[in-house]
């Protein structure tokens, strides 16, 4: 038996806005009791749709990287970044690089492959000062509670990833698809239902469209599941905005999201989502030690401003190709 004592098998607390928590005692083997008690922590997330795991005492990548895979088994390779991470082996990431001062709102981890990551696995070797906190919401709850003149455009067009490749801003060719070879990019473009063409200035520009709401495979609920504000012009700072749209074009940003029909998500609509997701939110400020699983299909998961070092290392596993990723019911581009 491992080291660690629960008062009950995964005595698992539920407290009003965050998310359920399982306090350990810090086991001898961190990996060994994560390969004992997997199948009782993933019925957690798939009830729950993220655990807080305090007290692994996590303190090292290697550590971290064994906990992954005995909870996992083999780590997804990122496809289609829009930022560059740092590796850490195969499978495991720093967290996306963005702005200490702002939030990364609502999303669902790479919610825009024809094949998505079901599993988000979080291990936190260095906590911040203050914020921080990788926060979630159901994204069920969210559908539900989105206007339904909303959620019935985005259902029967779906949404549109647009997305302009440069050297400056966001990843690279080479760091989203694994290659800078053009011919073997425009390949993987046409397989996985993505328009693409390069531009006059060389660049690549891309679209895809995907649907908004889809059934989770394992619990049935409808969800809410998508980038559409996180990706979206109006939800960045208002001066990073500006500076884009100056530096870019409207049409030239690295990453916009549109209705499905091409048509522009107006900024109110993109505010309302916001709005909604922070009215379902659910957060725990991060600890060093931390693990935490997230249920990708059925939970969104945020980053919330901080101050001071902020380590977070990040693995994705169970890859999903989800029936309705089109929203015709198949996976389909423009």
């Amino acid at each position: 038996m491992p080291s660690s004592s629960l008062a009950a098998p995964l005595d698992v607390e539920l407290r009003p806005d965050k998310p359920a928590m399982l306090r350990v005692d810090p086991p001898q083997d961190a990996a060994a009791w994560a390969a004992e008690y997997r199948e009782a922590l993933r019925a957690q997330v798939t009830e729950h749709g993220a655990l807080l795991v305090r007290g692994l005492g996590l303190k090292d990548v290697d550590q971290v990287g064994a906990v992954f895979a005995r909870l996992a088994g083999e780590l997804l390779p990122e496809r289609e970044a829009f930022a560059p991470r740092e590796a850490h082996g195969a499978g495991l990431y720093s967290s996306t690089p963005w702005p200490a001062n702002q939030p990364m709102c609502m999303h669902h981890e790479l919610s825009y492959p024809l094949q998505v990551p079901g599993l988000l696995l979080l291990a936190c070797l260095t906590a911040p000062e203050d914020g921080g906190a990788t926060a979630v919401a159901d994204a069920a709850e969210v559908l539900d509670a989105l206007p339904a003149e909303l959620t019935e455009r985005f259902e029967q067009e779906g949404w549109l990833l647009t997305r302009t490749y440069n050297d400056e801003i966001g990843a690279s060719l080479a760091e989203s698809f694994g290659t800078d070879d053009r011919d073997a990019i425009e390949r993987y473009c046409r397989a996985n239902a993505i328009d693409v063409r390069r531009q006059g200035d060389g660049s690549l520009h891309t679209e895809q469209r995907r649907c908004a709401v889809v059934r989770h495979p394992l619990t049935g609920r409808r969800c809410w599941f998508n980038q559409i504000a996180f990706l979206n012009e109006w939800t960045l700072a208002p001066e990073v905005r500006e500076y884009l749209v100056d530096e870019y074009g409207a049409d030239g940003l690295p990453f916009n999201t549109r209705y499905g029909d091409g048509s522009p998500i107006p900024e109110d609509v993109v505010q309302r989502i916001n709005t909604v997701y922070e009215q379902h939110t659910r957060r725990e400020p991060w600890q060093a030690g931390d693990l935490m699983l997230v249920d990708n299909i059925g939970t969104a998961h945020s980053r919330e401003p901080f101050t001071g070092e902020r380590r977070v290392l990040v693995g994705m596993a169970e890859p999903r190709r989800l029936t309705d990723s089109g929203p015709t019911g198949e996976a389909s581009g423009r």
